[in-house]
């Protein structure tokens, strides 16, 4: 089976690809994830996911790599993680009673044949009216500080929320493993594995 490589040095994405039976190294990409100037979201989780895979390339030669990047938008900004408890409480203060985006690209790169697949999933979610007492409890739950916009959906924020919409709810914790099946059957690995 050819080599499978994450491109990624988030907790979460490993035991997402974990999930797939299938397995897989981690190796931490060095890029710079800085926005461009005026650059779409969409855009944006696109080229850092591409991003992400080709940095690892040169230590990975006959292998297919994993790139995925995400980001929150809420009224057109993009909203990282908070990193800490004032951004976070912040971060939910403004998304309460509305609609946020949040798009999480994946790249698929084989660097044998230099074939490149690259989508982006996108899902809605709608927080309810949040009292700043539900906020804090949450956070002091949950610390969420390193999740796009705060929500930690797979977790206790899915209480924040009205509605989610989308087609793989795990695009939301950082790695569309629908998408990437789909992928991966394309480069030619059988999900789910055949038996050994």
């Amino acid at each position: 089976m050819r080599a499978l490589v994450l491109a990624s040095s988030s907790r979460y994405r490993r035991e997402l690809l974990a999930r797939l039976h299938l397995p897989f190294v981690s190796d931490s990409p060095d890029i710079d994830e800085t926005p461009l100037d005026g650059e779409d979201p969409l855009a944006m989780v696109r080229r850092l996911s591409c991003a992400k895979a080709a940095a690892l390339r040169g230590a990975h030669p006959d292998a297919l790599i994993i790139g995925s990047d995400q980001c929150a938008v809420l009224d057109g900004r993009i909203i990282g993680k908070p990193g800490d408890h004032a951004t976070a409480v912040a971060q939910l203060r403004a998304s309460s009673g509305r609609s946020m985006m949040v798009h999480t690209g994946l790249c698929l790169l084989d660097t044998a044949s230099g074939d490149t697949q690259v989508d982006v999933v996108s899902y809605d979610i709608l927080f309810r009216e949040l009292d700043d007492a539900e906020i804090e409890a949450y956070l002091r739950l949950e610390q969420p500080y390193d999740c796009a916009g705060s929500v930690k959906s797979e977790g206790l924020g899915v209480s924040l929320l009205e509605h989610m919409r989308g087609d793989d709810p795990s695009a939301l914790v950082g790695l569309p493993l629908i998408r990437l099946g789909a992928m991966l059957r394309q480069a030619g690995l059988a999900v789910p594995p055949a038996e050994g």
